[in-house]
């Protein structure tokens, strides 16, 4: 009998042997295969302009988290929009402030963690309503222009762990609810509206196309996990992943399955890391982390694996993405690790990386050709050149997702503030020279001689 056993146990330990070869050998790396649907930017000439018709300016947008329908988290901002910064107003929320504001018009509109939500003017600071929604938030409200509505995703409405959320759509002109549905499970996905519809995951893994006008559902759509991050929408496609490790795509329209894929723990039954970052979607590539520590491109028209690229340490933040002028197509990402990355958008390789030297857990956003990121380590924000990493700006407050910009303006979340940061005034040519000829002759001689010791430091 007892021979049996060890006979038993022998072929047990053979087979777990096996395994341990298997996965040693066959263990997920980084993968590099940089033509797989690979989009090149491309550049033409405009058509010659006709003659413009005068019309109505219509209202600045930051409608979403992201910005745009991909969440590229890039603005082509104005070349005056850049570092040294001067704080104009701030706004001391009182809560943390996990998600940025969006932006219609002049007002920001804003929900904290603690469920708040706000509308403040965006030139004075001045809060124009209040409205306590709800007791647990973590998602961006989404703008849904056409009817004025602020559509906002709740986690809990009466507590403070996840359970009992709702989606409410609030007037953007008094705060007032105008409709609202029941989460049960609640949700933390920043919700995008495209057309007459909004979009967004719950805890429980349910994604759900609801009429934004009125809060009827459309479709539902069950994934493997909890979707924590805010879906994508592109050429008709939602793109999302979930806490299962599984990436998938959509037709926005019926809620169809295009592809939906896992990451490679999953080929061993160990199961993937969690996505909970939003993907960003551009250049025919599907760009998010993994709390596997990888950042992952997959083919948007197939879900095939295009590169993944390993940072050796959680990465929950939602990639920025931009073609950046001298350094081309571009994937910027934080990590756990300490370091925030700039990778090759079409093979993955590493552009350049700077030591921040705390957790990077927020998404970074690209302001023409700066990028800023939040280290939750140390409580502050950072700009970099986004062709070379080189420091900019630095600021010491801000935990997860630091700014969003009007074409004048940065608006910079903090841990507990949210702050107006406006480029300081440079002397133009013709001010200096006004300036010297209203001077005496010699006091003119004396501030040259000064601009030319600052030029030779």
């Amino acid at each position: 009998m007892l021979r049996r056993v060890l006979i038993a146990v022998a072929a047990v330990m053979v087979v777990v042997g096996i395994v341990v070869v298997v996965v040693i050998l066959h263990s997920p790396g980084n993968v590099s295969h940089p033509n797989l649907s690979f989009t090149q930017p491309t550049t033409t000439a405009p058509p010659a302009p006709a003659k413009p018709k005068p019309k109505a300016v219509a209202a600045f947008e930051w409608p979403r988290y992201g910005y745009d329908g991909g969440r590229t988290r890039y603005f082509d901002a104005p070349a005056s929009l850049v570092p040294p910064f001067r704080v104009g107003w701030r706004f001391n929320d009182g809560a943390l402030l996990e998600f940025p504001p969006v932006i219609f018009g002049h007002t920001m509109y804003v929900l904290d963690d603690d469920g708040a939500a706000r509308a403040i003017n965006t030139a004075t600071g001045h809060v124009d309503w209040f409205h306590k929604i709800g007791t647990l938030a973590a998602a961006s409200p989404a703008i849904y222009a056409r009817r004025q509505l602020a559509i906002m995703v709740l986690l809990s409405v009466n507590g403070h762990s996840p359970g009992g959320g709702y989606v409410d759509a609030l007037s953007m002109r008094t705060g007032r609810i105008v409709w609202s549905h029941p989460i049960a499970p609640g949700s933390e996905s920043s919700p995008i509206v495209w057309g007459s519809t909004v979009y967004f995951g719950d805890q429980s893994g349910t994604v759900y196309s609801i009429d934004a006008a009125n809060g009827h559902v459309n479709w539902t759509y069950h994934a493997s996990g909890p979707v924590k991050g805010g879906p994508a929408l592109v050429n008709g496609i939602l793109y999302f992943g979930d806490y299962a490790g599984r990436a998938y795509a959509l037709h926005a329209d019926t809620g169809r399955p295009l592809w939906a894929v896992t990451t490679s723990g999953a080929q061993f039954g160990f199961g993937s890391g969690n996505f909970y970052s939003t993907p960003a979607v551009a250049f025919g590539r599907v760009y998010m982390g993994n709390t596997d520590g990888f950042v992952y491109s997959f083919a948007a028209r197939t879900g095939a694996v295009a590169w993944a690229t390993n940072t050796g340490a959680y990465v929950y933040a939602s990639a920025a993405v931009a073609d950046i002028k001298g350094l081309g197509p571009t994937v910027y990402l934080g990590s756990y690790n300490g370091d925030f990355y700039a990778f090759n958008a079409q093979s993955g390789a590493v552009r350049w990386a700077h030591p921040a030297g705390g957790k990077i857990s927020g998404a970074a956003t690209i302001v023409g050709n700066d990028i800023y990121y939040s280290d939750l380590g140390s409580k502050s924000t950072t700009g970099l050149n986004a062709r070379t990493g080189k420091v900019v700006f630095t600021y010491p407050d801000g935990a997860f997702n630091p700014v969003i910009a009007d074409y004048g303006t940065i608006y910079m979340d903090g841990y507990g503030e949210i702050y107006q940061l406006l480029p300081k005034a440079r002397a133009t040519p013709h001010r200096a020279v006004r300036a010297a000829r209203s001077k005496p002759r010699r006091k003119a001689h004396r501030a040259s001689s000064h601009h030319r010791a600052r030029r030779g430091r």
